[in-house]
């Protein structure tokens, strides 16, 4: 790691360091275990002034901190505190319904955790007929404020759309739509594939990016412009994307992916 790198860390946020018998541990070691570099490199970030706890540069090698409350930066990125709560990423497959039960026997996100021996809520939903990135986690206060819309993160959708979509109508999405219940902002749009002209069909695939969730949003807004929805995937999800995880699999959020939610919940 270069001296002013940002720590690149996908350790799972589950692993946690060991502490001394008072719950505390020395910071360059708590960084090291958390995975941010080795522990010689974690005193050069300190020494240079890269580590903030609770807002306060620390650059005095042996300092003790409380990892389970102390604010831990290093390089501006968040690590985030030491906690008996899960944070998992799932890749709901389509067809199933965005709650932990249903009275009417549909397939459900509590299904697919059933194992799971946590109390795991969903942050935000998608709906039935979408698939792609969720969130779950035991930590409500954590759902409820990233799902609040005042601290929503950006997400990004891959929608298989009928039609051929011009760059007029990119232009047209970028530019902003108001929908029955009010204006939407696009923040990214393109095209990434599936040219009817030269593959022969009359489909199309874009990609956009939001930054809220009501409901059916992607959805609606693409019908709006005259391009109504085949199939829906949400790929990203602020910092956590989708990359290879199967669908109906799941993961851990890393340090780094947690660190970033943590601070857009303002937690």
């Amino acid at each position: 790691m270069k001296p002013h790198d940002a720590p690149d860390n996908d350790q799972p946020a589950s692993q946690r360091p060991e502490t001394d018998d008072d719950g505390m541990i020395r910071l360059q070691k708590l960084l090291a275990q958390s995975g941010v570099a080795s522990r010689r490199k974690c005193e050069e970030l300190m020494l240079d002034g890269l580590v903030e706890v609770d807002g306060e540069v620390v650059t005095r090698l042996g300092t003790k901190v409380d990892p389970r409350t102390a604010v831990i930066r290093v390089d501006g990125k968040r690590l985030p505190p030491i906690s008996d709560k899960v944070y998992l990423v799932l890749n709901k497959p389509r067809g199933v319904v965005s709650t932990m039960s249903d009275p009417e026997g549909r397939r459900t996100l509590g299904d697919l955790v059933a194992d799971r021996p946590e109390r795991l809520f969903h942050v935000g939903r998608l709906d039935t007929d979408t698939e792609g990135l969720i969130i779950l986690t035991n930590d409500g206060d954590f759902a409820q404020l990233l799902a609040h819309p005042s601290h929503e993160v950006d997400k990004t959708y891959v929608a298989e759309v009928d039609g051929e979509v011009h760059v007029r109508t990119i232009r047209q999405l970028l530019a902003g739509v108001t929908l029955d219940d009010g204006p939407v902002t696009v923040s990214q749009a393109r095209v990434v594939g599936g040219d009817p002209r030269r593959e022969g069909s009359n489909r199309s695939i874009v990609e956009l990016t939001i930054h809220e969730g009501r409901n059916r949003i992607v959805r609606r807004l693409l019908d709006h412009v005259g391009h109504p929805v085949r199939r829906l995937t949400r790929t990203v999800i602020g910092p956590v994307t989708l990359a290879k995880l199967p669908t109906g699999a799941m993961r851990e959020l890393t340090v780094a992916e947690l660190g970033e939610l943590l601070d857009d919940a303002e937690l």
